[in-house]
């Protein structure tokens, strides 16, 4: 029954795994530009390989370790699967960050010709990471349930979960390191570069700025990477459980998601097609047309899709469930809807274009502590309209699935439907995010090459303000996506122990270890955020210091008569970033199974309802106030209120200097935390059931 869309998933997974190969090959073919621009790529593709290297390397020995204590106390189907997510997301963002360290050079070259050919060119190599992304986690889903279901049946669907906690402790890990490594870079270099020696954001005297560039590229294309590849697969796992949990291991609904997963492959390869600028040269637009492109196809394919599978497979179930075609249309349309209004707001809070970074950017006329005040305004109020959305999404899913009228199990069925769709898109949201770093790359080697002023004015600037914009927008995306799958990851759990003969616990308030699990469940996401911001800042004070003293004692750095010691600061942000990694990423692992043991089971849900609470909030402040800030201070950099060296561009990139670890750091690794906290929950109930 299943067999025939478990082959069309991998199929699917196939194809996009093929686009993005293809993809890859056209963009190594462009040209590289000259000798002076190879040199400064390949000393960014060095750095970027050296830190996954050695990050990857203490992954590896943690994932050792789990992966023993996972076989011997719970299942080793489950270990190996723990193995294969882990393996997956650390191939998807290494290979995907290696093609856009390559695609920063050719847009550089590609500028010389036309905005419209760097523009092509910069989203290729985006949406190699973004393909291969959605291809190996349906092809891994896919195999690995087939495998599973050969050796033993019983515990197929459970190997799905240990499957998606290696996809999410290796995304908690290039988050974090990545986040650390590329804000403590940058904030480094913003520091001593533009505020101490004023000297722009990417001039090749500022010892960091080959760091500067490496970070931008293992933390938003790898850690944004392993992000929503790992968010991909464990959403579509929770939406696939808990389908078996409603319906039985035996009805064709739990395969339904992997069905949503493989034709919004194709519909993400036919959006990638639509990507152009038009008569007004809007980049963002041209972006949005891809998105929307992939939207209306996907959506268009999801009615067929479902009226062919009610058609074969819910009469020979005999599910008493309320699902017409149009009813799974409108259902996965809500997911669609709420990707579509995410990426508007985002874009309004953290875009030069509308009144939060015109406000942030006027406050900065009247100091460093006003613009402060300003961007943390902007980041608290972002919080509300993305509430609102994540709330819609949930009432209008769970109304289609018929929740309202009494069929509970099935309205939760159905927010996950919706969470499948929502994350259906990942493919070319992966491929926007990913046209960010290797814009600002692109930006970067013009500088740091002496490019031709017009060339980088009329041409590179604009594609990296507008990536500054699609970063912000994917985080948004990746953070409200999360939210809804930790949802259903929640409603997974809470029905969980079942088939252990525990009937579906209750989460009464008047139980003080549920009130206590909530409590710590809130507390997490802060203390969490705390440590990464922390970490970032005790890096940053490395790199400048190591730039101080480089200005001090190189005789000439600053006539441009010596060359920096670039290396330099690339080894401490790559040693603080591993060394400050190791407690933020087992944080999440260790709590739900101190809370499960000590307080009990009912006291772990709760903690996971506190977590989705605070941390989705949490997330989405810091990433939109952080994108708020950033673009304050190019929108004065453009020559308002005075321009660069200005008063009001000093208080900006004090603004900028806080908001960078908000935006890329701590705010996106709060995705993966999430998940991780609730993937390993559900992982440990066989032992939380005896």
């Amino acid at each position: 029954m299943e067999q025939n869309i478990i082959i069309f998933a991998g199929i699917c997974g196939v194809i996009g795994i093929l686009y993005g190969i293809l993809a890859a090959l056209w963009v190594v073919k462009q040209d590289k530009g000259t000798a002076r621009m190879q040199e400064i790529a390949a000393a960014i593709q060095e750095g970027a390989k050296a830190f996954l290297s050695r990050e990857y390397r203490t992954v590896a020995l943690v994932a050792v370790f789990l992966f023993v204590l996972i076989g011997i106390f719970l299942s080793w189907l489950a270990a190996f699967g723990f193995l294969l997510g882990a393996a997956g997301s650390a191939t998807a963002g290494y290979v995907g960050m290696m093609i856009t360290v390559r695609g920063n050079l050719r847009t550089s070259q590609a500028a010389y010709t036309s905005l419209r050919n760097a523009l092509r060119l910069a989203f290729r190599g985006g949406s190699v990471a973004g393909l291969l992304v959605v291809g190996l986690a349906l092809l891994s889903i896919s195999i690995y349930y087939t495998i599973a279901k050969s050796i033993n049946p019983k515990e197929a669907f459970y190997a799905l979960i240990g499957l998606g906690f290696g996809c999410s402790l290796m995304s908690v890990f290039a988050r974090v390191a990545g986040g650390i490594y590329t804000k403590a870079a940058d904030v480094g270099a913003d520091l001593v570069g533009k505020v101490e020696a004023g000297i722009p954001e990417d001039d090749p005297r500022n010892p960091a700025v080959i760091a500067d560039q490496v970070g931008d590229n293992v933390g938003d294309c790898a850690g944004m990477a392993a992000d929503l590849y790992e968010t991909y697969i464990v959403t579509l796992v929770a939406a696939m459980l808990l389908g078996k949990t409603v319906f039985g291991a035996e009805s064709a609904w739990a395969f339904f998601p992997l069905l949503l997963g493989g034709v919004s492959i194709l519909a993400s390869i036919l959006g990638t097609f639509f990507v152009r600028l038009g008569a007004k040269q809007y980049i963002m637009g041209a972006l949005y047309k891809g998105l929307a492109a992939a939207g209306i196809v996907a959506a268009i394919a999801f009615y067929f899709v479902s009226v062919w599978f009610i058609g074969k497979f819910v009469p020979e179930s005999k599910d008493a469930l309320a699902f017409t075609p149009w009813t799974v249309l409108l259902t996965a349309g809500v997911g669609l809807v709420a990707t579509g209004l995410m990426m508007i707001i985002t874009e309004y809070f953290t875009s030069k274009g509308f009144s939060p970074v015109k406000m942030i950017a006027k406050a900065s006329t009247t100091g460093h502590g006003t613009n402060v005040i300003a961007g943390l305004s902007v980041s608290m109020r972002s919080t509300m309209p993305p509430g609102l959305v994540v709330v819609g999404a949930i009432l209008a899913s769970f109304a289609l699935g018929g929740g309202f009228r009494g069929e509970v199990d099935v309205g939760l069925f159905a927010i996950g439907l919706a969470a499948a769709s929502m994350l259906s898109m990942t493919g070319i949201i992966v491929a926007i995010d990913s046209y960010g770093p290797v814009t600002d790359n692109a930006a970067g080697i013009a500088e740091m090459s002496q490019m031709d002023e017009k060339v980088r004015a009329n041409v590179l600037d604009p594609l990296d303000a507008v990536g500054n914009t699609t970063k912000a927008v994917t985080k948004g995306y990746a953070i409200t996506s999360a939210g809804l799958c930790a949802l259903v990851l929640f409603a997974e759990y809470s029905r969980a122990f079942e088939p252990f003969g525990i009937e579906k616990i209750s989460f009464e308030l008047a139980n003080p270890l549920v009130l206590a699990g909530l409590f710590i469940g809130g507390l997490l996401p802060f203390y969490y955020g705390s440590r990464l911001m922390l970490a970032v800042g005790k890096a940053a004070g490395g790199v400048v210091e190591e730039v101080r003293r480089q200005f001090r004692e190189i005789a000439g750095i600053m006539e441009g008569t010596a060359k920096a010691q670039y290396g330099q600061c690339v080894d401490i942000v790559t040693k603080g970033a591993i060394k400050e990694m190791i407690l933020p990423s087992l944080l999440p692992v260790a709590s739900p199974i101190l809370v499960g043991f000590i307080l009990g089971k009912e006291a772990l849900g709760a903690m996971l309802i506190g977590v989705i609470i605070t941390g989705l909030f949490l997330a989405i402040s810091m990433t939109s106030g952080g994108g708020a800030w950033d673009n304050a201070k190019k929108f004065i950099e453009e020559g308002m209120y005075g321009g660069k060296k200005s008063d009001a561009h000093k208080a900006a990139v004090t603004g900028d200097t806080v908001g960078d670890p908000y935006k890329d750091t701590a705010g996106p690794a709060m995705n993966p935390m999430i998940k991780v906290v609730n993937i390993v929950s559900l992982l440990i109930v066989p032992l939380l059931a005896r």
